[in-house]
């Protein structure tokens, strides 16, 4: 045994065609495996998942929803599933209701996404963000995520789930999608209009836009793949920088975010389970169904988010990319001299998304150093005794 916090881990693959060895069995025993004696009779149970958008269809099944509801159900509390105002208004378009869920959908920020605490959170020009009451207020968070790539940060999972899902809009599209311009990275004196027109043309992705009028010139550091094509433009002129810290500090601010939400509740009352499975290039917040970029791998626990986020990567760092499924219009960096992370090869290497986990942990939100445990390998479940029909347990119509 060591101190370092366990992560259990049930992969896809399966070494038994009986129920027992299925995933759905190894969902059950990771979330098991966690201990939820801690989950006391009443609590109420706030489980933050991403529901998706529009035509997305890639985030949780809701029948796994519903088996990790009914655990929480059976240690005599009330949970109940909550995103943000938009994504729980338009739940059921994709299949999540209460019926479905088995539990009742809640805005994480009330019907009109006003439901906020203020909160303390400092860094660049941004001094605080609107933390979801529904969060604040909930005895027990489980965090059950979607694993993903980002285009504003590399990739999300759980900590993207509770920090960017877990504040108003407000917060997340004028203060997190803002806090790169805390960085100054264009001399609007160095810049002729002419010569900022140039650097428009430059950018293959178009990621900056420039206000004639005003003589203002923007960056989309989200979307930006640090091609370098800008910086090449603007060689003896020198109006513009792009520096990693440009893209860091959305990543330091999310595990900020992160860090403000969990200080919420004991620490024995914090869960989080990770999906890596429909692994897409970007988030399930754009509301469209993507090509999968990744080989699904499997599911995750551990009461440790930064012990479960670095497993994820490094299980996906592992696994690698699915080239030919990459989208046409990502110019992707598939150069196996570099040294790079599947995702920061999508969304370029000053989005590497281990980033977030190392500022995760200099918070004290937990250790990037972890025990890996796998649960009902097919290795084990090999030598178990097979049923003697595919459709053991079903009730038969026949």
């Amino acid at each position: 045994m060591t101190n370092r916090p366990s992560v259990y881990f049930g992969s896809v693959q399966h070494g038994n065609r009986g129920a027992f060895a299925s995933f759905a069995a190894k969902v059950d025993e990771v979330f098991r495996r966690l201990d939820l004696s801690t989950i006391e009779k009443r609590d109420k149970v706030a489980v933050k998942m991403h529901l998706g958008n529009d035509d997305g269809y890639q985030t949780v099944p809701v029948f796994f929803v519903r088996r990790i509801v009914q655990a929480i159900k059976n240690q005599g509390a009330y949970p109940f599933i909550t995103d943000t105002a938009t994504s729980v208004y338009n739940a059921a378009s994709r299949g999540y209701t209460e019926e479905t869920c088995g539990c009742p959908l809640v805005p994480a920020t009330g019907i009109k996404d006003g439901y906020t605490y203020e909160t303390a959170v400092k860094i660049g020009n941004i001094e605080s963000l609107d933390m979801a009451g529904v969060l604040h207020d909930s005895d027990v968070l489980v965090d059950l995520s979607h694993v993903k790539g980002h285009n504003s940060c590399g990739f999300g999972g759980a900590i993207k789930n509770i920090s960017l899902g877990g504040y108003s809009a407000r917060s997340r599209w004028e203060r997190y999608h803002r806090v790169h311009e805390s960085i100054p990275y264009w001399d609007s004196d160095k810049c002729t209009p002419e010569h900022a027109k140039r650097l428009v043309q430059s950018c293959p992705d178009r990621c900056i836009k420039y206000d004639e009028k005003s003589h203002r010139l923007t960056v989309s550091f989200d979307m930006c793949n640090q091609c370098m094509e800008c910086v090449r433009a603007d060689e003896g002129v020198g109006c513009l920088r792009i520096r990693k810290e440009n893209f860091s500090l959305f990543q330091e601010l999310m595990a900020k975010g992160a860090k403000a939400i969990l200080d919420c509740y004991d620490k024995n009352k914090v869960f989080f389970l990770s999906f890596l499975t429909e692994m897409t290039a970007y988030c399930d917040c754009w509301g469209i169904g993507q090509p999968v970029v990744i080989n699904d791998i499997g599911v995750l626990s551990s009461r440790d988010i930064v012990a479960i986020e670095t497993a994820a990567l490094d299980l996906i760092a592992k696994e690698g990319l699915i080239e030919r499924n990459i989208p046409p219009f990502i110019r992707a960096d598939l150069d196996p001299s570099h040294a790079l992370h599947p995702f920061a090869r999508l969304h370029g290497p000053m989005k590497d998304p281990y980033i977030v986990v190392e500022y995760a942990e200099r918070l004290g939100l937990g250790s990037r150093l972890y025990d890996l445990i796998e649960v009902l390998s097919p290795a084990e479940t090999m030598s178990m005794k097979a049923p003697s029909g595919v459709s053991e347990r079903a009730p038969s119509f026949y």
